[in-house]
C-alpha cells in the first residue's frame, strides 16, 4: 500500500473511531443522552437534506461566509501588499494589528448591532473581521519572501510599479494568498455559527437554536453533523489550489 492510500486508510481509520465514541457515550438506553445517539443524527440528517428548509439555511450561510471571505480579500491583500513591502510601515502598523488580531470577534457583537442593527450587516462585519487577519499575515510574510535581486533587476529595467506587481509580487504571493483563505475559511465557518445566533431567521446557527427550541434533538445533532462535514468540504476545496499551483510552480 502506498503513502497515499495510507494516510487515506488512517484518515478513515480516525474518523471511525470517533463515530465509535459517539456512540459508546450515548449507550445509555434512558436519560438525556439518548436523545442524542448517532443512529436518531444520521436518520434526521438525511430526512433534513430532502427537504427544501435545511438547503435554505444552508445556502444563506455560505453565502454570507462567501462575502466574508470577499470582503477580507478586498482589505487584506492591498494592506498585506503595503505592510509586507514598506517596513517602515509595517513596524508602524504591526503593534496596533496584533492588538486588533487577539481580540475575539465575537467580542464585537454588541457594538455591531448597536451601528447596523441585526440582520446580516453586522454578521458581514464579525466575518470579515475574522477573517482579515491570516491575509494580511499571509500576503505580507509572501511579499518579504520575495528576492530582493528580482526587483533589483525589474527596476534597473525601469519598469513601472504596475509592471513589477503583476510580473513579479503577484505571482509571488498566489500561494501564500492561497494558504491565507484556507486559514480564513476555518476561522469563518468556526465564527458563522454563533453569529447566526445574532437575531436573523435563517442560517445554521440559527437552525441549531430553532432545533433547541423544539426540543428536536436529534435535528440539533444532525445539524451539528452537518456543519463538520461542510466545514471539512470547504477546507478540502480550499486545498486544491494551493496544492496544483505548488504543484505546477513547486
Amino acid at each position: 500500500m502506498n503513502k497515499k492510500w495510507l494516510n487515506i486508510a488512517s484518515g478513515v481509520t480516525g474518523l471511525a473511531l470517533l463515530l465509535l465514541f459517539w456512540w459508546v457515550i450515548t449507550l445509555n438506553n434512558s436519560g438525556l443522552m439518548e436523545r442524542f445517539k448517532p443512529d436518531a443524527a444520521f436518520i434526521s440528517l438525511w430526512q433534513l437534506l430532502h427537504g427544501a428548509e435545511l438547503q435554505l439555511h444552508i445556502e444563506v450561510s455560505l453565502l454570507r461566509v462567501a462575502i466574508g471571505l470577499f470582503f477580507a480579500l478586498l482589505i487584506g491583500v492591498p494592506i498585506g501588499l503595503l505592510t509586507g513591502y514598506f517596513q517602515r510601515l509595517e513596524a508602524l502598523t504591526s503593534p496596533a494589528f496584533q492588538f486588533l488580531r487577539m481580540i475575539s470577534p465575537l467580542s464585537w457583537m454588541p457594538l455591531a448591532v448597536m451601528i447596523w442593527g441585526v440582520g446580516d450587516r453586522p454578521i458581514w462585519f464579525l466575518l470579515t473581521f475574522a477573517a482579515v487577519w491570516p491575509i494580511i499575515i499571509s500576503t505580507a510574510s509572501g511579499v518579504r519572501q520575495i528576492d530582493r535581486g528580482w526587483l533589483a533587476l525589474v527596476h534597473s529595467l525601469s519598469a513601472t510599479r504596475l509592471e513589477t506587481l503583476y510580473h513579479i509580487i503577484l505571482p509571488a504571493i498566489i500561494s501564500p494568498v492561497l494558504t491565507g483563505i484556507r486559514l480564513a475559511i476555518g476561522i469563518l465557518w468556526i465564527v458563522l455559527v454563533p453569529c447566526e445566533m445574532l437575531g436573523v431567521n435563517a442560517g445554521l446557527g440559527y437552525f441549531i437554536l430553532d432545533t433547541r427550541d423544539r426540543l428536536a434533538y436529534s435535528e440539533l445533532m444532525a445539524t451539528i453533523l452537518l456543519i463538520g462535514i461542510l466545514g471539512f468540504l470547504m477546507d478540502y476545496l480550499a486545498r486544491l489550489p494551493a496544492r496544483y499551483w505548488a504543484a505546477r510552480h513547486g
